[in-house]
């Protein structure tokens, strides 16, 4: 089984820890999971955090939908639902919607990402979307079962393996991040 070089890989690069801005930002969000809500200004860091190209679409929510859709997120515990619930927001894609999880529980979340993707279709832990672009629900959530599973056994929060799967796919990056060829398995 090809995880077993994932542990591997997990094991001897595990990462010691967050950059300043995030560890900053984790702190400040600390009080979210208590609260069950987040406000305006907090979702619009969250996803500016995970990307800001789609800054204008994160402003176009209402103070009052976010607050809404923040409570329903926080009060269930169905994954699927927290997914759907975040994704109806303007501009919030599975990415931004996974990184706004991890910001606020990163004991149990990790976000999915194009490098943390690649990297776990290289070791063969995923088969299909090796570009690691196009996210849905299914592809989220197998990819959580993965950082779950290797978080447990490490005794670790579930985003500390996400960070290390994405640090080290950015210290062995060859080539570009994007336009990678769209299947090199004939799976898509």
């Amino acid at each position: 089984m090809r995880h077993r070089g994932l542990a591997e890989l997990l094991k001897r690069e595990l990462s010691t820890g967050e950059a300043e801005p995030t560890a900053a930002l984790l702190r400040e969000l600390q009080h979210v999971k208590r609260a069950k809500q987040f406000s305006r200004s907090e979702f619009i860091k969250m996803c500016r955090w995970k990307s800001s190209r789609a800054i204008q679409h994160y402003r176009r929510n209402t103070t009052a939908a976010i607050r809404r859709t923040s409570r329903e997120v926080l009060r269930t515990r169905n994954e699927r639902r927290r997914m759907e619930l975040l994704t109806r927001l303007q501009g919030v894609s599975v990415p931004t919607a996974s990184a706004i999880l991890t910001l606020i529980d990163p004991e149990r979340y990790g976000v999915i990402d194009i490098r943390a993707w690649q990297l776990l279709f290289q070791i063969g832990a995923v088969e299909k979307k090796p570009g690691g672009v196009g996210f849905a629900f299914a592809d989220w959530d197998r990819y959580l079962a993965i950082l779950r599973e290797h978080a447990r056994a490490l005794h670790v929060p579930v985003r500390r393996v996400e960070l290390t799967l994405f640090e080290y796919h950015r210290k062995t990056q060859k080539g570009r991040l994007y336009n990678q060829r769209a299947s090199r398995s004939g799976k898509g």
